[in-house]
Parts: structure tokens; C-alpha cells; sequence
């Protein structure tokens, strides 16, 4: 218990704690189990971490008298045991609500320094800290456009001290999990004539060729072209990044810099993609803090980036994902081509594109262009983004008018485009005859489609630019009366403008803020924050709104009756509320303002031959328009056990997003609106209702003992939503909106197929085209005999904002100067649609491996899969349970073993500290749909990464 009280005053001041009696270490070691050495490090960090200062909405607290829900990351700090190569990765595993979202809300705003910026423009030796700002009274300030949350980004400034030098290499290897599995050319031509006799067809394909096909001895002429062959793709993939920082200066000038560059390359292993298909980005980072009199300091922030990408003019895994294996063969070896075809030796003679000296480019009549032949002899390009981005500011110090009092000024201005760069090529495909003589194959003809043309020529397209104008305003007040009473106040005015090419609008924030803050002896705290939003999308005498929010906290551990406890060494309780008006679901600008359009020759009169030029009514006014509100309360609860053994925090929320915007059809008369002629005098109206409940929670275990140390996180987040209030008019209860969840799936209820002819006859009919045994059968929920929309039902969430619920681990083991590092999460509770092209096959569509558990006279008792046709099959392939499985998964993310060299070994050389690691990301999953979750369909395939890495203090 007399340790309790040492830590308690000790709080009050850092200062003390190298001149503490040594007897106070040694109390804490005997308490705890461990040296003195291991005691004064675990109480410095303590100490450290109650007293931390964490950035919060236009200022920066300790971390003991966080506010409004905020959770803080010390990033700088993370990354000595966890390299990363994205700033936000595996955040959801370190704080608790953040699922990739913000308490079940998507659209959070991101800042960094304080401005609007990209997370993934920010590398992560960059950055010092990452707070999430969660509850309403914690974004409130930053007005409208950060009503879903705000993620604040830190980056690193320089310390006055001596000069240092971190200097960080990786080298890795990037592996592909898993591709997709599609059939080979003799199965695929083998099911598709089962498909056309399905459909009351002929074969198409014989079974001698379905035989050659098969055989594989020529596969010019009868091919079999796996896409995901090694013939095409790398086993892996290299990525390599080093970065140099910079930093020191004295007490009145501080400075920081950094210098990074990765490079990455890809798994195409064929023709320009071996050489072109890469990625580059060379980034710098700096800043100085200027102390340029007694009341002015100055800091000056400028960053740049240049991102690079080469490539193929090819989208060449949306092919492997479409291109059918027996079409065509990508090659013709010259060497097959009989000596006395003089056409076919003149086309070989004149060929621009004659790849390795021996192939010709394959193609057929309805091929004429390919993935394979672009990559060879299409061209190449290159995708370009540079960013610059710089911020300065102006800090006062008016304590010479009033102690305590402040003014700061910041202003930003960013800038980013990017453009294609590209070199098109025009090539010839040919297309082989062959015959047979004597038991050998030869190309007897070759049939060329187009021409090869290598212009030369350099297009520049796809260009697009972006810019980012910020400025703050703030009047700080902060003081502390008699060592107990302690004050804040924040006066601000907070703009920025983001405007992008092709948008006549830019998007704008605009507001006011107030901040009125009290503690007492850092056992009872208040806090109010108010904002005056602005905005253009709204009529011009509903613009602004007052957005107020307050919040409470209490710390029981500083009462009496606590003091004493055993258990708890900080415990404290927060109430918050507040209401945040946003703008950020108001689609478009002048939805408030009805208006007509002009259509030419739109109507025929009943004069013959003549037409009528009419103007059109689309939307109807309503200046009454407001904005859409959150209107939230929330508890939580945080603490420390057992001399900070234990630590945990949890919250409750629940908000609504009310008065968002809808044309309800349903409150007006049925003739402010027709659809032929196509009229509305309807206006947007302020109806719809959002609601979002949910709890996360952390908990920490930290312990030291003698050479080691132990921390097991662990982050919880689950989460409800509901469609509160909706416009909507339906005939039966079950296809209503209202109180459903808001990422609710809706679909058929299905129940198996049908099994004969019989079966179809007597079923419900099916509006969704003809149907035949070995379709899906539905369930007709009205009875009214036919299967249509009206049938579909709630079929499950679609975690489209976040998983329900969520789990993240983090485990810290360290013994002397290894350390291990690992990172696991979980997702459960929604589901999600099989619904690619990897799932739904027919018409012309390449098969994938499911088509082998399809339906037929046969297997119909063990089927998994509809019966195959070359017809459409709507009946078939639409949302419904059948498709639909749980995305519940449980992922191992990353796992690293560090090893810092003692000191002792290094000695008092050029180099101060030196470290390496390995580390491995996304390593294994546990899942029952495993294999459909780690597939990509028609994009490069998901990767496990596999990392070397040192670093060094100079």
C-alpha cells in the first residue's frame, strides 16, 4: 500500500524520479517479483504512459484524462517490435471499436497533422502516434465532415539533443495463397456439351477432339491453357524498402527528416510484364520547429511523394478469369510450320512481334486480341502519382496578457495528380491449320488477323489531379488553480477544401468550435465541445447548425473509499452525449431546389412526323432542408488493476443518424410522380433514421520478471444496427426494411432443386425464366403461386461496415534483447454472396471446378451445384441463400522475432544501437469457407508477405 502513494505523488512530476531513494525501487521490485533494474523501467513506463501527452481534437492531453472515447497507439514506439509497410495495419488488434471502421460507421475522416490526407500516403517510420477519436464529443470540433469518426495520424518531429541518425532496410518476398481452380479443356468441352444437351442442343465438341485435348501431345494445336501456370506466373514476388531519418537541434531549433523508397514487383513472368510490371515510390518527409522569440515559435512542414507504376497493356487476371482453356493456343512454334507454306514463311519473315525467335502470337477469328499477345507485343505503360503536400504554422505565446493563454494559426496546402503514360502497339494473331502426315502434326496454313504496327507514339490519359487548401484558427486557454482546479478552453475556426478534377464542386468543411473543459484534482472532469458547421449543400438559411456534445468522467480510485483498495490503482467512469450535424451523406449539391430539364424531340405530337421539344420536372423544392443529425450517448469504463498488471477499458454507444435524406413516394400523393412520362415534382426530405448499438472493450496484460517481459492485448468490438425509420410500402410485413439491420442481405429462401419434371409443374412459377430439373427451387413466401422480388426475404448482415463482432490479440514476449511479436483477429457474424463468375456459370462462362458437383439424372441425390446451360439462367444465379455463407474467420496477421544487439557488444562506436528481425503477414487462417475468402477473381491473387529486416541508430 505504500507504493500506491509514492506512484500518486510521483504523477504529479517526472522530475523526481531519478533522485527517488532507492528503497522505493526496491519496495516495487519485492512486490513484483523482479530486479531493481526491471522495477525502474516498468515504473518509468508507468509513469510515463499515465503522463503521455495524446492528440486529441486541436490539442494534446494525458493520456489519464482522455475524453469522449479516444484511443492512442504510441506508433514510433509500436514499430521498434512491429515493422508494417501500411500505417493503419492491424490497428483493429491495438484499439478497441476500430474494425476498419469506426463503431460500425464507414466514412471516417482521416487527418494527418491536422489536415485531411491519405493514410497510405504516410509511411510508417513516419509516423509518432495514431489516435482514434470515437465518440461524439471527440470529433465535435472538427465539424461535419467528421461526424463517423476520426482516424489522427502524428508524423514524427525533431527533439532538442544530439543528432540522430535510424537507418531501416527490409527485403521480402511476397507469395500468393491461393489461386482459383478451373477445369482443363477437355473436362470443360466435355460438361459444356452436357450443357447443350440440357438445353435440348447437339454436342459441339466430338470425342476425338475431346480426347486430343486431353492427351496434351500437341498443345498448340489442341490447347490447354492454364492460366495460373508457372509457365505465366512467378512463384513470388520481390519488395524491398530502406528509410534514413534525421533528426536533433537545440532548445531553440528542432528538426526532422526522412528519406524513403520501396519498390515492388509482380507475378506476370511473360514478354514487357517481366521487366515493366513494377512498382516504385520514393517519398520525403521533413519539418523544424523554430523558437523564434520569447512569445513567437514557427514550424514549417513539407512532404513529397513519387509513386511509379509500370505495367503491360493487359488486364491479364481478369483473362485467367474469363479466357476459356481449348480457345486458343497463345503460341505457334514456327518450327511446326510445313517448309514449303511459303504464305505462312512470309508472315514469319515479316513479323515484328516473333517472340524468343520461335513463336508466332495464337489468336483466332473472335481472338483477335488477347491477354497474352498484349502483354507481348500490346505496349507498355506506366501509371504516375506525385504528392506535395506542406503545412506551416504560427504558435503565440500571450501569457504576458493572461497566464495560460495561447494562439495558434496552421494553414496547409496540398497537391496531387496522377496520369497513364502508354505505348500502344497494334499486332497480328494467327490462327494455325494443321494436318497430320505420318502420325506428325504440321501447320499446313496460317490465317493472319490484323497487322503489327509499333507507333512510337506516347499517350498520356487517365489524368487526374487533386487539391487540399486547410487553415485553423485557435485561442487556447489552459490553466491550473492551486495544484487542484485545472482549466481549458479552445476557441477555433477550422476550414479546408478539397477539390478534384471532374467535380464542378469542391468539397468544403467549414466551422466554429468551442471547447470548455474542467478537472478537479484529476477526479472529476466535464467536458463540453460545440461546433458551428457550414455547409453549400444545404439552403441558404439552413447552413449552420449548432453541434453541442458534453462529456463526464469520474475517477472512483481518488475517492477515500478507494484509496485504500487493493484491487483497483485507477478506476474512472465516462458518461458523454452530444448531438453532430453532418452533411457527409447529402449526395449532391442543390438537392433542396426542384427543377426542370430540356428534352429535344422528346414526344411525338399528334401531328404525324412531328416532335415535341418539352421541359421535364425532376425534383421538387423543399427549403426546409436540414442537416442529417448523429445524435449519440455512450458510457465507459477504464482501469488499472493491481499495480497496472491488468488494465481494460470498454464503452457503450448508441447513436442515431437521424433526419437523413430521402424523395418518400410513400407521404406524397401518387401523382407527384409517373414514370411514362417520366415527371416527379417530389423533393428530398429529412426522414430516413440510422440507428448503430454496440460495446468494445481492451484488456491489457502487462508483467515484467527479472530479464523479461510479457503483454497479451486483447480488442473486442461488437456492434447492431438497425434501419430505424425508412419510406417505404409493401404487401407483406416480411419485405418491410424497417428494423433490419442496415447491411442486411435480402434474397430468395431456396429449397433445393427441383428433381423432375413433375416437381416443376406443381411448384410455384418462377418469373425468372424457363426452369428445368436441376434448377433452384424458391420458396413462394406469399402464396400467391409465383416466384418473383416480393418473395425475397432478410437473409442475414453483410458486415459491410465491419464484422458484427470483431476480436484482436497482440502478444509481446521479451526475454533480454529477443523479442517476439504476433498479431492475431477475428471476424464473425455476417455473411456474404458467392456471386462472382468463379460461382455463377452459364452461357459461354469458363467452368470452374465447382461445375463438377453439378446436377444431373445421376448425382441428382449428392448435387451441390445447378444443372449447366449455354442459355442465361436468371432462376439460378441471384441472390439467395443458397449462395450465401458466413465470412466467420479467425486469422493469424503477422508474427515477428526481433533481436537488438547489446550495447556491450557494440561499444562506444559510430553505430549506437543495432537490431534485426523477420516477420511473416497474413500467415494462416482459420475459417470454414477458407478457400472462398483467400480467392481474388480477376485480380492478382491475395499474398502471404515474408520479411528480413535490420535497423540502426547512429
Amino acid at each position: 500500500m505504500k507504493y500506491k502513494k509514492i506512484k500518486i505523488a510521483l504523477c504529479v512530476s517526472m522530475v523526481g524520479l531519478s533522485t527517488l531513494d532507492s528503497s522505493v525501487f526496491r519496495l516495487f521490485a519485492h512486490t513484483n517479483n523482479m530486479t531493481s533494474n526491471a522495477a525502474l523501467v516498468q515504473l518509468q513506463d508507468s509513469l510515463m504512459a499515465d503522463s503521455a501527452l495524446v492528440q486529441v481534437a486541436f490539442r494534446k492531453v494525458k493520456k489519464q484524462d482522455l475524453m469522449g472515447e479516444v484511443q492512442a497507439i504510441d506508433f514510433a514506439k509500436l514499430l521498434q517490435k512491429n515493422y508494417t509497410t501500411y500505417s493503419l495495419d492491424n490497428l483493429d488488434a491495438l484499439i478497441s471499436g476500430y474494425n476498419g471502421n469506426i463503431w460500425g460507421s464507414g466514412g471516417h475522416l482521416v487527418l494527418v497533422d491536422g489536415f485531411p490526407r491519405d493514410a497510405n500516403n504516410v509511411m510508417p517510420t513516419e509516423i509518432e502516434q495514431i489516435s482514434v477519436l470515437k465518440g461524439a464529443n471527440a470529433i465535435a470540433l472538427y465539424g461535419s465532415r467528421a461526424a463517423k469518426g476520426v482516424i489522427y495520424i502524428t508524423t514524427k518531429r525533431g527533439k532538442s539533443g544530439d543528432q540522430r541518425i535510424d537507418i531501416r532496410a527490409n527485403a521480402g518476398i511476397n507469395a500468393p495463397i491461393s489461386y482459383p481452380k478451373y477445369l482443363g479443356s477437355a473436362e470443360y468441352m466435355t460438361l459444356y456439351n452436357e450443357a447443350r444437351r440440357n438445353d435440348g442442343l447437339s454436342n459441339l465438341y466430338s470425342d476425338e477432339s475431346i480426347y486430343h485435348h486431353a492427351a496434351g501431345l500437341n498443345p498448340y494445336r489442341y490447347p490447354n491453357v492454364d492460366y495460373y501456370s508457372s509457365d505465366y506466373i512467378k512463384n513470388s514476388y520481390n519488395r524491398y524498402d530502406a528509410t534514413a531519418e534525421v533528426s536533433g537541434g537545440s532548445e531553440r531549433t528542432q528538426y526532422y527528416t526522412n528519406f524513403g523508397f520501396w519498390s515492388a514487383g509482380s507475378l506476370l513472368n511473360i514478354g514487357e510484364a517481366m521487366d515493366n510490371n513494377a512498382s516504385n515510390r520514393f517519398n520525403m518527409r521533413g519539418n523544424i520547429n523554430v523558437q523564434l522569440n520569447s512569445i513567437i515559435s514557427l514550424n514549417v512542414d513539407a512532404a513529397a511523394s513519387f509513386y511509379t507504376s509500370k505495367g503491360v497493356n493487359a488486364d491479364y487476371w481478369g483473362a485467367a478469369a474469363t479466357g476459356r482453356p481449348h480457345r486458343f493456343s497463345p503460341l505457334i512454334p514456327i518450327d511446326m510450320i510445313e517448309e514449303s507454306d511459303e504464305n505462312s514463311w512470309i508472315y514469319v519473315n515479316n513479323s515484328n512481334f516473333l517472340v524468343d525467335g520461335k513463336y508466332l502470337l495464337g489468336g483466332s477469328q473472335l481472338d483477335q486480341t488477347n491477354a497474352f499477345a498484349n502483354i507481348y507485343a500490346g505496349g507498355n505503360s506506366r501509371h504516375l502519382n506525385r504528392q506535395f503536400q506542406f503545412n506551416t504554422g504560427l504558435d503565440f505565446n500571450l501569457s504576458s496578457v493572461l497566464e495560460g493563454l495561447t494562439f495558434e494559426t496552421a494553414m496547409a496546402i496540398d497537391y496531387q495528380n496522377q496520369y497513364n503514360q502508354s505505348y500502344n502497339n497494334s499486332y497480328a494473331i494467327y490462327q494455325a491449320a494443321w494436318n497430320n502426315y505420318d502420325g506428325r502434326d504440321q501447320i499446313s496454313n496460317l490465317t493472319k488477323y490484323g497487322d503489327d504496327r509499333i507507333s512510337g507514339v506516347q499517350n498520356i490519359g487517365g489524368s487526374a489531379y487533386r487539391q487540399t487548401l486547410g487553415f485553423t484558427g485557435q485561442l487556447n486557454y489552459s490553466r491550473t488553480y492551486n495544484d487542484r482546479h485545472h482549466v481549458s478552453a479552445i476557441l477555433l475556426a477550422n476550414a479546408f477544401q478539397i477539390g478534384q478534377s471532374q467535380q464542378y464542386h469542391k468539397q468544403s468543411n467549414a466551422n466554429l468550435g468551442l471547447h470548455l473543459g474542467y478537472n478537479y484534482a484529476n477526479k472529476y472532469y466535464i467536458d463540453f465541445s460545440a461546433a458551428l458547421p457550414h455547409s453549400a449543400k444545404l439552403p441558404p438559411a439552413k447552413r449552420k447548425a449548432i453541434s453541442p456534445t458534453l462529456s463526464m468522467a469520474w475517477r472512483l480510485s481518488e475517492e477515500d473509499f478507494m484509496k485504500d483498495h487493493s484491487i483497483f490503482n485507477n478506476l474512472r467512469l465516462m458518461a458523454s452525449a452530444g448531438i453532430v450535424n453532418t452533411d457527409l451523406d447529402i449526395q449532391d449539391y442543390y438537392l433542396y431546389q426542384g427543377y426542370y430539364t430540356f428534352n429535344n424531340a422528346a414526344w411525338y405530337s399528334w401531328r404525324d412526323g412531328q416532335l415535341v421539344h418539352t421541359f421535364d420536372r425532376f425534383r421538387g423544392e423543399n427549403m426546409d432542408m436540414r442537416y442529417p443529425q448523429r445524435r449519440e450517448v455512450s458510457f465507459g469504463v477504464e482501469a488499472g488493476m493491481y499495480n497496472n498488471l491488468v488494465t481494460f477499458n470498454a464503452s457503450y454507444f448508441y447513436n442515431q443518424m437521424h433526419g437523413m435524406l430521402v424523395q418518400p413516394a410513400t407521404l406524397y400523393p401518387m401523382y407527384f410522380m409517373s414514370y411514362w412520362p417520366n415527371y416527379s415534382d417530389m423533393p428530398f426530405v429529412n426522414f430516413n433514421v440510422d440507428e448503430r448499438q454496440g460495446v468494445d472493450f481492451g484488456v491489457n496484460v502487462n508483467k515484467s520478471y527479472n530479464n523479461s517481459f510479457f503483454s497479451l492485448g486483447m480488442t473486442g468490438l461488437y456492434y447492431d444496427t438497425k434501419a430505424l425509420k425508412r419510406d417505404e410500402l409493401y404487401e407483406n410485413a416480411y419485405q418491410y426494411r424497417t428494423n433490419k439491420p442496415l447491411d442486411a442481405i435480402w434474397g430468395l429462401q431456396s429449397q433445393g432443386f427441383y428433381s423432375d419434371q413433375a416437381d416443376v409443374d406443381n411448384a410455384a412459377l418462377s418469373t425468372f425464366g424457363e426452369v428445368k430439373p436441376g434448377d433452384i427451387k424458391y420458396i413462394d413466401q406469399n402464396g400467391d403461386g409465383t416466384i418473383d422480388t416480393r418473395d425475397e426475404i432478410y437473409l442475414g448482415r453483410g458486415g459491410w461496415a465491419g464484422a458484427p463482432f470483431s476480436l484482436g490479440f497482440n502478444l509481446t514476449a521479451k526475454w533480454k534483447n529477443l523479442t517476439f511479436f504476433a498479431v492475431a483477429t477475428g471476424r464473425y457474424g455476417a455473411y456474404a454472396m458467392k456471386n462472382s463468375s468463379y460461382f455463377w456459370m452459364d452461357g459461354e462462362d469458363k467452368y470452374s471446378i465447382l461445375a463438377r458437383d453439378r446436377w444431373t439424372e445421376e448425382t441428382k441425390e449428392a448435387a451441390t451445384y445447378p444443372r449447366l446451360t449455354t442459355a442465361i439462367s436468371d432462376n439460378n444465379f441471384r441472390s439467395s441463400d443458397f449462395w450465401m455463407y458466413k465470412t466467420n474467420r479467425f486469422d493469424l496477421s503477422k508474427v515477428q522475432i526481433s533481436y537488438d544487439f547489446p550495447k556491450s557488444t557494440l561499444g562506444n562506436g559510430i553505430v549506437r544501437e543495432l537490431g534485426a528481425y523477420v516477420n511473416g503477414f497474413n500467415l494462416m487462417t482459420f475459417a470454414k469457407e477458407k478457400e472462398t475468402m483467400q480467392l481474388t477473381i480477376g485480380g492478382a491473387p491475395q499474398t502471404r508477405f515474408f520479411n528480413f529486416g535490420v535497423k540502426a541508430l547512429f
